[in-house]
């Protein structure tokens, strides 16, 4: 993978990830936390959220093929269920595919939301999940793994320090501001969708080239 193709896969990633979508949510899960129960929510979601999608990079392919799924249709399938979130995204709403309003909930009465909701599904979700699958079904060797992997840490920290200073983004976007933001990376979340179902679509029937 060369640096544009990097820098593409970063995008991919902010955009289904949707930190910004997500920020309300976040706000709203922490709204009775302390400060430093919020810092560590932030650090631990952060830390989290690079692990799961770094472990997918590397072992979602084997996991695949012990299930007999080809990349291919796991293109078309990842791609659709991408397409429904950047559709949601594009209403500035949240997909029930996502998460639903009872794991919120529930998530407001539990010890920690770290692990769940906040990275699991919240941010890294199943759309998330099958982005990077597919990223790293594009590399061509463990270099090109570790520099995927690279980019999701890159993008973990970026969550950390703009959660961190969630308060302050939220009044300065405002909600028409984060709606604003979300209908953006819905359009980015839909367009890279079509861009993988057409590519597996391309394997599984050659003839349609």
């Amino acid at each position: 993978m060369n640096f544009s193709e990097y820098i593409n896969s970063f995008i991919t990633l902010l955009a289904i990830s949707n930190p910004i979508g997500n920020l309300p949510i976040y706000l709203g899960l922490t709204a009775e936390k302390t400060k430093k129960q919020k810092q560590q929510t932030i650090k631990t979601a952060s830390i989290a959220f690079a692990i799961i999608l770094i472990v997918s990079c590397f072992l979602g392919e084997v996991i695949l093929s012990a299930f007999g799924i080809s990349i291919a249709s796991f293109r078309v399938a990842g791609g659709f269920l991408i397409f429904i979130f950047g559709f949601h995204m594009l209403q500035a709403k949240t997909s029930d595919i996502h998460h639903t309003s009872e794991e919120n909930k529930e998530a407001q009465t539990a010890d920690s939301i770290a692990i769940v909701p906040l990275a699991l599904p919240l941010l890294a979700g199943p759309g998330t999940i099958s982005s990077v699958i597919v990223l790293a079904h594009k590399t061509q060797s463990l270099t090109d793994k570790l520099g995927l992997s690279i980019v999701i840490i890159i993008l973990g920290s970026l969550i950390f320090v703009a959660y961190s200073f969630a308060p302050v983004i939220g009044n300065f976007l405002g909600k028409t501001g984060m709606n604003i933001v979300a209908r953006l990376m819905g359009l980015i979340t839909m367009a890279m969708a079509v861009q993988f179902m057409a590519d597996g679509l391309e394997v599984l029937f050659p003839g349609w080239k």
